[in-house]
């Protein structure tokens, strides 16, 4: 529970810490690893949005020259950094919603999963649902990405009763 909150104010270092200090209790170190993918992705969306704004940025600057001359700003800027603004907002309110509704399950007991960082910190961990150890021993790369692979993007089928 505590890893999903403290995502919010400590970003993928409390997250790192709990998931390293707690790693020998998987109903502690899977929510902290689901947290610290999260943030992982987090990282990668905004790298991304800062490329992006770079680029724009420096696109503009070179190729609008009577900007340049006048002291304003270029129209890609003006235009990207709202959007990029918004973008990581979004993301924030994102964020919390998660951290408060996967904190308040995790504090019930249960054990919930982000949707696909789920099924990849199940992998990882090597749990199954409900904490059970899974048998699948990932000998090497080779053999481990296509399981990994197949568990994430298998289509999965429930058994009628």
């Amino acid at each position: 529970m505590l890893a999903h909150v403290l995502q919010l104010v400590g970003g993928w270092i409390a997250p790192l810490v709990i998931f390293l200090v707690k790693r020998n209790s998987r109903f502690v170190s899977f929510p902290a690893l689901q947290a610290l993918l999260l943030q992982g992705l987090y990282f990668f969306f905004v790298m991304i949005l800062m490329g992006a704004f770079f680029a724009v940025a420096f696109a503009g600057i070179a190729f609008h020259q009577p900007a340049a001359l006048h002291g304003s700003l270029p129209p890609g800027f003006i235009v990207l950094f709202p959007v990029m603004w918004l973008g990581m907002m979004g993301w924030w309110v994102f964020m919390l919603v998660v951290a408060i509704v996967y904190g308040i399950k995790a504090g019930r007991g249960e054990w919930a999963e982000y949707p696909v960082l789920g099924r990849l910190a199940r992998r990882i961990l090597r749990i199954g649902p409900g904490g059970r150890i899974s048998g699948v021993i990932c000998s090497s790369v080779s053999v481990c990405l296509p399981l990994l692979y197949t568990d994430l993007f298998a289509p999965r089928h429930q058994a009628l009763d």
